[in-house]
């Protein structure tokens, strides 16, 4: 009796120890499965977080490469207004220098092309008085001559240099000879003009030589 009792105990024991060793078990078990699981999300986070790197690299590339294309872009168009601009400039320069040119060698055309008809009217007169007997009618006709080449060298911008009674100036005159002044009014006033001064728009061509009254 006392040894079945005995028997009885130590195979409760036995299961009471078994039951322990299960439960130990299973928390290891459940321990492993925990830290696996949580290994696993570990490793899914940095897979993550490397993926999330690598796109966002991909992306920073992407748009550093969008950035430098649309920068070789307007560099290229930049450099095609400058070859143009240069272009333009460059045939405008030869226009120029090539109307400069002209004008320096053509200048006085439009002023010669308004002489050649006086010309034409001092041949005329210039026959008529090979035959012409009227001293008065000559005289009339170079008059009317001079007076349409007087007209023709004003409209070209020539002008006379005035000199009747005007108080003596260097700008315009030279004064060639001092006489004594027929009137007191003209004492340091020009009495005489001996060569017609002339000016071409403001500027004097040729100084007029005047005799000077003291």
């Amino acid at each position: 009796m006392r040894h079945r009792k005995h028997n009885h105990k130590k195979q409760t024991n036995m299961e009471s120890q078994e039951q322990k060793e299960q439960l130990i078990n299973e928390d290891n078990v459940q321990a492993n499965a925990t830290t696996a699981q949580e290994e696993a999300q570990c490793e899914n986070n940095e897979q993550a977080q490397q993926t999330a790197e690598e796109q966002a690299l991909l992306s920073a590339e992407e748009r550093l490469q969008a950035e430098l294309q649309q920068a070789n872009a307007t560099i290229e168009e930049q450099k095609d207004k400058y070859l143009r601009l240069s272009a333009e400039f460059d045939n405008y320069r030869k226009r120029t220098n090539k109307e400069k040119a002209e004008l320096i060698l053509n200048g006085g055309e439009k002023c010669i092309s308004s002489i050649l008809p006086i010309i034409d009217d001092l041949e005329r007169a210039l026959q008529t008085m090979q035959q012409a007997t009227d001293v008065a009618a000559v005289r009339e006709g170079v008059e009317l001559i001079y007076t349409k080449f007087m007209s023709t060298l004003e409209k070209n911008g020539v002008k006379v240099i005035d000199t009747k009674e005007k108080a003596l100036d260097t700008d315009f005159h030279e004064a060639v000879a001092i006489i004594p002044a027929p009137v007191a009014e003209l004492k340091g006033k020009i009495v005489d003009c001996v060569q017609t001064g002339y000016m071409l728009n403001s500027k004097v061509i040729r100084h007029a030589k005047v005799v000077v009254g003291e």
